[in-house]
């Protein structure tokens, strides 16, 4: 049979799949490997995913929207709440959930938690995930793959590595091969849901959370306040990095404007290549917005919020 037949009788696919799993366990690094470029920023720092990101992944025969997804963990207030209602609201309407778990750390009670979620989802596909593979011991593996066979009951599981682009591609397969008949959900040349303000907010976030982690990671929030275009295709872009307390800002400016300058720096890169800008001029102030992370309206205004 020849290709143009192979076409015609092979059905397209389409389905979403949710990654879930507790903070740090490389949901976003994973999705990250199948796109294929940086969309998702990442860190060491805890929770440091906060808006749900969908990415798109094309192939001949199917379309799978990966839903990167906030790590579940024990909320301390208003912000961990949201988030916990963001990931597991997507438990509620995926075709296929992945649940990852670190290969270098046992499994715990949080782990037990996130996977009596996974049992319950009405999802028809339910992959079990042990991520990095390239930083654990066989016996680490092996002694992971056990623990979480226990959680809940998968019908499939892989051990991968994202960052060294160990299984990636089986990733795609697995859960492409188990999802529904269905129209292209978005169209070729999007890759993902975002808007551009929001993926500059969190590369300034990422670059913060970087170089800040032991200071005052969970206390930072970012609004991208402005993106205009010159000639030439230059773009000025207008940041607000929001912090707790003043003693906050002045580690976030530093000494002489030191912080805040290599912050910027190091986002301008990413932003340049986001935007595809020849150039970019990152205007960057810092806010006190004092216990942010208790209103509910500066939590919505920040985009932290899940869908109603």
């Amino acid at each position: 049979m020849d290709s143009a037949a192979t076409s015609q009788t092979t059905p397209f696919t389409s389905g979403f799949v949710a990654l879930v799993g507790r903070p740090s366990v490389g949901k976003s690094t994973l999705l990250n490997a199948c796109l294929g470029e940086k969309v998702a920023i990442t860190s060491p720092v805890a929770q440091t995913t906060r808006r749900r990101l969908r990415a798109v992944v094309n192939t001949d025969h199917s379309q799978l929207v990966i839903v990167d997804t906030p790590g579940l963990h024990k909320p301390k207030d208003a912000l961990g709440k949201e988030l916990n209602r963001v990931a597991l609201g997507e438990l509620a309407d995926v075709d296929a959930v992945a649940f990852l778990i670190d290969a270098t750390k046992p499994v715990g009670r949080g782990d037990a938690w996130v996977a009596n979620h996974v049992q319950a989802s009405e999802a028809t596909y339910k992959l079990l995930v042990v991520t990095k593979a390239d930083i654990a011991t066989p016996e680490q593996v092996s002694a992971q793959l056990e623990a979480a066979r226990a959680l809940a009951d998968f019908d499939d599981e892989l051990v991968i590595s994202a960052s060294e682009g160990f299984n990636v591609d089986a990733f795609i397969d697995m859960v492409s091969a188990h999802l529904p008949e269905g129209p292209q959900w978005f169209p070729e040349d999007m890759d993902i849901d975002a808007t551009p303000e929001e993926l500059v907010a969190e590369f300034v976030r990422e670059k913060v959370l970087l170089n800040m982690r032991q200071e005052i990671p969970h206390s930072v929030g970012v609004i991208c306040d402005d993106i205009a275009w010159s000639k030439g295709n230059h773009a000025s872009v207008v940041a607000t990095v929001l912090v707790e307390r003043e003693s906050q800002k002045g580690m976030v400016i530093g000494k002489g404007g030191r912080m805040i300058k290599r912050i910027g720096s190091e986002a301008r890169r990413d932003i340049e290549r986001l935007l595809g800008a020849k150039s970019v001029y990152l205007d960057l102030s810092v806010r006190v917005q004092p216990q942010w992370r208790r209103d509910a309206n500066e939590i919505r205004r920040l985009g932290y919020q899940a869908d109603e």
